[in-house]
């Protein structure tokens, strides 16, 4: 299958380069101490934090740091083969504690010791680079919650399909075999937080899809970056306190 036309334009009519459109929503699960949606194309995901809050479970309870737990599932009909995902599957347990492991990085949990913070992501519609998607959502609820992070991580993936290096790979291009990298970062601080890779590449042909890969992330944090900001000041304006 042909992933690139002559014209170099990819099935859904981007360029190589050039990321799926984004869009974000803060705020949006009342009951939540934070929330947010995150879209990447056809890719829609919600996430919510509940926290920080003391511990259930006094047994898991840390006494220098915050426990972070994450539980991520995809909506039955998320898909269009409609199959229905149970919480214990493999995948959905892999990409729980990734999400965990890449929020625990991000959180200053030292702040918060003897806590709890619980973060709840679910796949609405999945088109690929869900794994990212729902990164970036969980980011995003945790910032709406106020918890503490030392940077704003953002994620994007790249992928190698016809000889040529594609950012933000859709299902289609996802399901083509070719290998594909997915990041995380902490922009401002220019560190990798997450990197996943699902097969092999030559160490050249790895450098340009993993700079790709970063590239978007960090094009993904600016935008994130850019939410929080409107949504802080439509929050301060509704409160009276911004004259324009």
């Amino acid at each position: 299958m042909e992933y690139i036309s002559p014209e170099g334009l990819r099935l859904d009519g981007r360029r190589p380069m050039e990321m799926r459109q984004l869009h974000a929503e803060l705020g949006v699960i009342a009951k939540a101490d934070g929330s947010a949606t995150f879209e990447m194309g056809n890719t829609k995901v919600v996430a919510a934090v509940y926290g920080p809050r003391e511990v259930q479970n006094r047994s898991q309870q840390l006494q220098e740091q915050a426990l972070v737990r994450c539980e991520y599932s995809m909506a039955t009909f998320s898909t269009g083969e409609r199959r229905k995902r149970g919480k214990g599957d493999r995948r959905s347990t892999e990409i729980s504690l990734v999400i965990r492991q890449t929020m625990e990085s991000a959180i200053l949990t030292h702040l918060l010791p003897r806590s709890q913070i619980d973060i709840f992501v679910q796949v609405l519609q999945a088109d690929g680079g869900t794994r990212s998607a729902c990164i970036n959502a969980a980011a995003l609820a945790l910032a709406d919650a106020g918890i503490p992070m030392r940077d704003l991580v953002a994620s994007c993936a790249a992928g190698f399909l016809n000889n040529t290096p594609l950012l933000d790979l859709n299902y289609t291009e996802d399901s083509g075999g070719g290998p594909d990298v997915t990041v995380g970062v902490f922009p401002k601080l220019d560190k990798i937080s997450l990197l996943q890779m699902d097969s092999k590449l030559p160490i050249d042909l790895f450098e340009k899809v993993l700079e790709l890969a970063t590239e978007g992330a960090k094009a993904t944090a600016e935008y994130m970056r850019e939410r929080l900001s409107e949504n802080t000041r439509q929050l301060v304006s509704a409160r009276g306190l911004l004259r324009f």
